[in-house]
């Protein structure tokens, strides 16, 4: 038998640029990003963005048309930006991928034009997609506005819609162009979406930083009053440790059955699904953090200092660790927590892997997990919760 048996290699540049006031006409850092060396090119642009940001910044769209007609030599707006709505619905449908497709089309958008997403992870994730798959891709930058997609899925590699009740089913793995965080975007997130964000820190401190740990411990009044120097220093760690984990750890299109930065995650997806997306995914996460520490503790991997640290500074700074929907039951009695460990298996094959702590800043896997002991762990959230809950109303009487 005759055979051809090449290795390919592919180099892949991934930059994560901070600034302030992007789109302020003298600020150069998007046009030269852009521009890519080519000053006598002029780009095509196609811009989406998030219709909540949209409101919540009614300036911002004639803004960005200004910033981009003072340049209109060199980069090419080819139409009002696109309005999407925010949040996980926006991925709930291949509609919205359509609609883009269609402007992309229309516009003449080829693979060195570019795709830009302004606004929350989810939307990034629905535009990538919509990147990623005309023309087999076309530069995509993203322009993440939450402290979550700042911090943590809009510096990723990852693009996708759910479908079939799963999350993320439809999806590529495509680096973007760039993605460029304006600290400025923050300001005008509601409290709850400041707050968001805060427990992908805590998952990737716990996982990969003990230092980074110590130090959300030690502003977490701070953080929890939003102070802007310690959110930005947050925000940044938090990236700077996501992209070192992509471009270190040998398999950044996830071709193995391990997903380290996913710790809590098996717990957070099934739970923000069971909830219909009620539950944010920041907050679906921290719950999930909660029930996986408690794990920990519960099979003697993770001591009970620990893990009440853990426990401490997620409410702190200002998250609730229990959630009715840990309590549902699908029609056959199971808890409905219970299949996302399955539906977590699946999304990346092969056998079930989940990252688990046996010291702060030290994660490992394990392949089997006790389901009892599961049950048991989330009753406790549930004594904790109670327990804390009863402290406020006494102190308050």
């Amino acid at each position: 038998m005759n055979k051809i048996d090449k290795q390919i290699e592919v180099s892949f540049r991934h930059q994560i640029l901070f600034t302030k006031g992007l789109f302020h006409p003298d600020n150069e850092l998007l046009c030269n990003t852009l521009l890519d060396q080519r000053e006598d090119h002029v780009h095509k642009v196609l811009i989406i963005m998030d219709e909540a940001l949209c409101v919540a910044q009614p300036k911002l769209i004639e803004q960005i048309k200004y910033f981009f007609q003072i340049r209109k030599n060199q980069l090419d707006l080819v139409c009002e930006p696109m309005q999407f709505e925010g949040g996980e619905r926006t991925k709930n449908s291949y509609f919205h991928v359509s609609e883009i497709h269609s402007k992309i089309e229309m516009h003449h958008i080829d693979r060195h034009s570019y795709i830009i997403a302004i606004g929350g992870g989810a939307l990034l994730d629905m535009a990538g997609l919509a990147s990623s798959t005309a023309h087999r891709g076309v530069r995509h930058v993203r322009i993440p506005t939450t402290t979550l997609s700042q911090a943590d899925s809009g510096v990723g590699v990852k693009n996708g819609i759910n479908a079939f009740g799963k999350k993320n089913f439809i999806g590529t793995f495509t680096p973007p162009f760039a993605v460029i965080n304006d600290f400025e975007f923050i300001h005008s997130l509601s409290n709850r979406d400041k707050l968001n964000g805060y427990s992908e820190a805590v998952k990737v401190a716990l996982i990969r930083d003990l230092k980074f740990f110590e130090w959300i411990e030690q502003n977490a009044i701070e953080l929890a009053r939003f102070d802007s120097i310690a959110m930005e220093y947050l925000i940044y760690r938090c990236a700077e440790l996501h992209v070192n984990h992509i471009s270190t750890s040998g398999d950044p299109f996830e071709f193995g059955s391990a997903r380290p930065l996913d710790f809590g995650h098996w717990t957070a997806h099934k739970l923000e699904q069971i909830s219909e997306y009620r539950i944010k995914h920041g907050e679906a996460v921290a719950i999930g953090l909660a029930l996986d520490v408690i794990y920990s503790r519960r099979m003697d991997y993770l001591d009970e200092i620990d893990a009440d640290r853990v426990l401490s500074l997620l409410e702190k700074l200002g998250f609730e660790l229990f959630s009715n929907e840990l309590l549902h039951k699908d029609d056959s009695g199971t808890l409905q927590l219970i299949n996302g460990l399955e539906e977590f298996r699946e999304h990346l094959g092969g056998d079930l892997t989940i990252t688990l702590l046996k010291a702060l800043g030290q994660g490992f896997e394990v392949n089997v997990m006790n389901l009892p002991l599961i049950v048991e762990s989330i009753h406790e959230i549930q004594d904790r919760q109670s327990k804390r809950e009863q402290k406020i109303i006494s102190a308050s009487a």
